[in-house]
């Protein structure tokens, strides 16, 4: 039913709605030069695309906007096609030239340069670390009863935790430590780290057991900071600023981001677009576009944007594609050792 006319009148109408902001007439797309039909049949198709689901009117006497499936399908096989330039590519690959590109820090920036670049809200989620295994951990003592342990995974990511402990330990203690959760804690995967686990060890030191399960569970806690898939959401400012959509569905989304954002876990798909009429995304008018990080073959991530329906697509997806596929091959080149960043402390319950 969709012939090749209509689909080009369909196109226009969204291009031109996403330039203007503004209902399209019959009137406008007759001027365009690509439409070669009278303005009538330019009126009959848009009465069809709209009995079709891809148009609505929003007032009697305006034009036509385009759906949600006007949308779906304008992305899928209509939008323009928009090739990054070499400028482009430059520029976004001076985004991700960081000095310890690990894939945290590769996806915090990368979310930060896609909200500037979008001026949209930067959706972020890093998943590789839980599928890592434990390079190295070390203790080191930072003043009176005070102890830093940090943990280094093969996927290169690292953090740190300050531990307070009731004496000071030796460096017998110390020594007896190190080497032993070098043997029987390297390579072990940060998903099968437990309480379990940890008890276990505990109970197997001996002597060492209540002086050093402190640490133990320090081990334990970096482990678990890890595992942390949180949702990181940067230029939230960017979506309160405009006017087309509900700030308070914005907030109710911050609310339960980690929620929404969990549907995208099961998506087969490398790119997905959500809009706000689909199950679990709250926010009407709006658009959600994610695309995955790979390692290894897994997921080990997403990035993406939420914005309003009137988006230039076109542009907006291949930034998002190219930033997914440069952070993926960066993570994936086993050969590069991310170098280990100065310490940070934090207090007892902090982590980098």
């Amino acid at each position: 039913m969709l012939n090749d006319r209509k689909l080009r009148i369909l196109a226009a109408v969204i291009d031109e709605y996403i330039m203007t902001g503004e209902p399209v007439s019959s009137k406008t797309i007759s001027a365009l030069p690509d439409i070669k039909v009278s303005p009538a049949t330019i009126r009959n198709d848009m009465a069809l695309l709209e009995q079709l689901g891809y148009l609505e009117q929003p007032h009697t006497s305006a034009g036509r906007i385009p759906t949600y499936s006007g949308y779906r399908l304008y992305i899928d096989k209509l939008m323009p096609e928009y090739s990054l330039s070499d400028e482009d590519k430059k520029m976004l690959d001076d985004f991700l030239d960081v000095e310890v590109p690990t894939a945290d820090v590769l996806i915090e920036t990368a979310s930060n340069a896609l909200a500037e670049l979008t001026n949209c809200a930067a959706v972020a989620k890093n998943v590789s670390p839980k599928f890592s295994v434990i390079t190295k951990v070390e203790v080191i003592p930072t003043g009176r009863r005070m102890y830093v342990l940090l943990m280094v995974t093969s996927s290169g990511d690292i953090k740190n935790k300050v531990c307070r402990l009731e004496f000071d330990l030796t460096n017998e203690q110390i020594e007896f430590f190190k080497h032993y959760v070098a043997e029987n804690l390297q390579g072990t995967s940060i998903d099968s780290m437990s309480d379990e686990t940890i008890e276990k060890l505990a109970a197997a030191m001996g002597t060492y057991m209540i002086t050093l399960t402190p640490l133990l569970k320090g081990v334990r806690e970096l482990a678990e900071g890890f595992k942390n898939t949180d949702v990181v959401v940067a230029g939230e400012k960017n979506l309160l600023a405009r006017t087309d959509i509900d700030n308070n569905q914005i907030v109710r989304f911050f609310e339960r981001k980690n929620e929404v954002v969990k549907m995208l876990d099961d998506s087969f798909s490398d790119l997905q677009v959500v809009f706000g009429e689909d199950g679990g995304f709250v926010i009407e008018n709006s658009s959600m576009i994610v695309s995955k990080i790979k390692k290894g073959g897994k997921d080990a991530g997403s990035l993406g944007i939420i914005g309003p329906m009137r988006l230039n697509y076109a542009k907006v997806i291949p930034y998002i594609e190219y930033l997914t596929e440069r952070i993926t091959e960066i993570i994936s080149d086993d050969d590069d050792i991310a170098p280990i960043p100065p310490l940070s402390l934090t207090d007892n319950d902090g982590n980098n």
